[in-house]
């Protein structure tokens, strides 16, 4: 993350991911009379993160709306919302809670455009946190984005900068089919400088540019890439890091041209290595990179277990600096 200096444009302005956000929020409520926002206390309460605070001061108990704890009740209500031409904004606490909402998000929000042969749109956007980090446990430490990720008709976002956290809830509201935005919660702390142009949901952003080797990530891992990164190139090595951003649809043609320019790939994922996003960002690469590659794609992982509640043993268990730079160095060692 970068923060505002002296020597930036006088037009940026530093925050927060939660501050940024917050904003993406309030613009959207005070431009639009059909955009709402509900979730469990996301009222009075501000939502968990602070996310929505001092909103429902703003803008009143029609527009923030408090929930009961009932994720597949709300997301329902969201889903017929959206159906009867609001443009909802539903916020699930976590991920975990998620999985509660299930069948109205895979079985019903994904599936509605099609089974109504193109006559109804679902203009949806459902915000959650996710990922470790926090000594949450196993029951509240997913990094389950490859499970939407999965599901046609459902699009799939991750901003992992102040900017995007800021500029990507007006994009993802302006879309005609549901977008699931996840946020991982060890960033909502993080400050960075917000551009004052808005950013599309479709492409993928080199955070970094490189000749050596590409890192290919999103979300909470982002910053450690970048740490990453610089570490190596103080041993000589040009490291490319590109932020996927949307993780349904992925911007193949952005990790294709980065890795037939470096060619070689890392990619670092927060999720478990069996049947995740990792393995299909590997696939794609080797499907049509294939003959341009130096080495075989790397990937850096969360442990395959549930996420311990000791600190040391959920630092060990997720992907960190040091894991990502030792899995570099294996590529770069590898090939030819």
């Amino acid at each position: 993350m970068t923060t505002a200096t002296e020597n930036e444009p006088t037009d940026t302005v530093t925050m927060s991911y939660v501050e940024a956000l917050r904003e993406a929020h309030r613009e959207a409520l005070a431009t639009d009379e059909r955009v709402f926002v509900m979730g469990e206390d996301v009222a009075d309460y501000g939502s968990t993160y602070g996310a929505t605070r001092g909103l429902h001061e703003e803008f009143g108990s029609d527009r923030v709306r408090n929930t009961p704890l009932s994720e597949s009740g709300f997301v329902g209500a969201g889903i017929g919302a959206a159906l009867g031409g609001m443009r909802p904004i539903v916020e699930i606490m976590t991920v975990n809670f998620s999985m509660l909402a299930l069948d109205q998000l895979v079985n019903t929000a994904a599936t509605y455009l099609h089974m109504s042969g193109g006559q109804c749109n679902v203009p949806l956007v459902v915000r959650m946190a996710t990922g470790a980090g926090r000594q949450l446990a196993a029951q509240h430490s997913h990094s389950l984005e490859c499970w939407y990720a999965h599901v046609p008709g459902l699009r799939v976002i991750m901003p992992a900068t102040v900017t995007d956290a800021r500029h990507m809830l007006r994009t993802a509201l302006a879309d005609p089919d549901p977008v699931i935005m996840f946020e991982h919660a060890t960033l909502y702390a993080a400050k960075g400088s917000v551009d004052a142009d808005a950013v599309d949901i479709d492409t993928a952003a080199v955070r970094r540019a490189g000749t050596d080797l590409s890192i290919i990530t999103w979300g909470g891992c982002l910053p450690k890439a970048l740490e990453a990164a610089d570490a190596l190139a103080s041993d000589g090595v040009q490291t490319e890091v590109l932020d996927l951003r949307s993780l349904r649809p992925l911007d193949t043609p952005a990790i294709l041209a980065s890795v037939s320019k470096t060619r070689r790939a890392l990619v670092v994922d927060e999720g478990w290595r069996t049947a995740g996003l990792s393995a299909e960002i590997s696939a794609r690469i080797h499907e049509a990179c294939f003959a341009d590659l130096a080495a075989p794609v790397g990937r850096v992982c969360t442990a395959e277990v549930p996420i311990p509640y000791a600190s040391h043993l959920e630092i060990a268990a997720l992907p960190q600096v040091d894991d990502i730079i030792a899995g570099a160095k294996e590529v770069l060692g590898h090939g030819r």
